[in-house]
């Protein structure tokens, strides 16, 4: 993991794409000069269709792996994903 002695903790964002292929997992640092990728994962994916899940544990099994292998590549503990989510099933309303 990384050590920030002495230093402030820097920003780190990680995005998550869940598509019908592959889930894929990219951790970030923010600074003032933008982001500098630390780290991804990419895992094959068979529980989703057409951006449905079909199977939750194939889903998480390699949701799992996908953040895994990122934040390895990262040294970095990621507590914290944003998640993006497609598909023509996808509705929103005003409340």
């Amino acid at each position: 993991m990384r050590s920030y002695t002495g230093l402030s903790q820097p920003e780190i964002v990680v995005g998550l794409d869940l598509g019908t292929t592959k889930v894929s997992a990219v951790v970030g640092e923010v600074d003032s000069d933008g982001i500098t990728i630390l780290g991804v994962g990419n895992v094959p994916c068979r529980g989703l269709r057409k951006g449905v899940v079909s199977n939750i544990e194939w889903t998480v099994r390699a949701i799992r792996e996908a953040i895994d292998a990122a934040q390895t590549m990262a040294g970095v503990e990621i507590s914290t994903v944003y998640a993006g989510v497609a598909g023509s099933h996808i509705r929103s309303h005003m409340s």
